[in-house]
């Protein structure tokens, strides 16, 4: 070709398809095959022809991108760089990647209440994914009732007017306790939030293992943060000593954080207390001693809530669904 700037049409001519075909080639798009979006591509290269999405967007109204809202509380310490957010963010953004679109990070904070305007109306998105339930549900029930395209990662047992993708919370709560149990725990302490969306299903689980072999509770109410279940492991055996031995963490940071308050105090793990975390993220596998986990299942997760955010896009009506969870047993747990 000369100087003068290629069009999409020339590109479709060259190549002897139709524009259509080599636009949703240039984005990527899983409808067309690989072999084809990567000749495309390259004769495109070759031409120094970029496509302006922009254009395409003003002309259909679509943005292409995904608005994902990390729900955070607001008296949380919990913030983004929480390995298991990481995962789950990271999870989304390579399925929406696999569907042509972008990811636009926020978190509710900075959202703040009206989420439908910030973000649809705004048109800085198509549609949301919000990451976790928080404690008050509010604002998400104010951006379903908009009617706009919106999924949850969440507990899907709960009563909602929005879809939820999820892990089955109560039954890991179970499992992880009855595990505990069967390997000679009797005081167990639950360290997390029961008034936290999924946690208080954990909760639940961990309050029916132990009514069913005739245990007592011991509820330590601490936020989502390594920092704050090592300050109050710190504090309870300040306190109280050590009248416990087990622990159900409603998280593996949760987890980890206690297990640095016991192992500083020389507290054997799990000989003297018995350790199971919940979510399976990498550190659980490499620390010292190994973390027994519930492990989420957050990559088929991030493909559910993908798939439900574009049948919504596409009109349909989407209903919740649970992810089965898997228990991990491994040095922390096994006496």
């Amino acid at each position: 070709m000369n100087n003068k700037k290629i069009k999409l049409t020339d590109l479709a001519k060259l190549a002897g398809v139709s524009t259509s075909t080599v636009s949703r080639a240039l984005n990527d798009n899983p409808l067309i095959k690989q072999e084809t979006r990567d000749k495309l591509q390259r004769l495109a290269k070759e031409h120094n022809f970029s496509l302006n999405t922009a254009a395409s967007r003003l002309r259909t109204q679509k943005t292409n991108v995904v608005a994902v809202i990390i729900n955070l509380d607001e008296q949380t310490e919990q913030s983004i760089s929480d390995p298991f957010l990481l995962k789950v963010v990271s999870e989304i953004n390579l399925a929406l990647n696999q569907q042509g679109l972008e990811l636009l990070l926020s978190n509710s904070i900075m959202a703040q209440d009206d989420w439908a305007n910030y973000f649809i109306n705004s048109r800085r998105a198509d549609g949301i994914i919000v990451v976790g339930q928080g404690k008050n549900q509010t604002n998400i029930e104010n951006a379903a009732n908009a009617g706009i395209p919106l999924v949850v990662w969440g507990d899907p047992k709960t009563p909602s007017n929005y879809p939820i993708v999820g892990s089955d919370n109560y039954l890991g709560g179970l499992q992880a306790t009855t595990h505990l149990i069967e390997h000679g725990a009797k005081n167990i302490v639950f360290l997390g939030d029961p008034e936290h969306g999924e946690i208080s299903e954990r909760h639940r689980g961990y309050s029916a293992a132990l009514a069913s072999h005739k245990l007592e509770q011991h509820v330590v109410s601490i936020d989502i943060t390594s920092s704050s279940a090592y300050q109050s492991i710190n504090q309870l055996l300040r306190e109280k000593g050590l009248y416990f031995d087990a622990i159900v963490a409603c998280s593996d940071m949760v987890a980890l954080g206690a297990m640095k308050a016991l192992k500083e105090r020389y507290v054997s793990i799990p000989n003297d207390v018995a350790l199971v975390g919940f979510d399976d993220i990498a550190m659980a596998d490499i620390s010292h001693p190994s973390l027994s986990t519930i492990r989420q299942n957050t990559q088929y997760a991030a493909t559910l809530l993908v798939q439900k955010l574009m049948q919504q896009l596409a009109g349909e009506k989407v209903e919740s669904q649970v992810i089965d969870i898997e228990l991990i047993t491994r040095q922390s747990s096994k006496r």
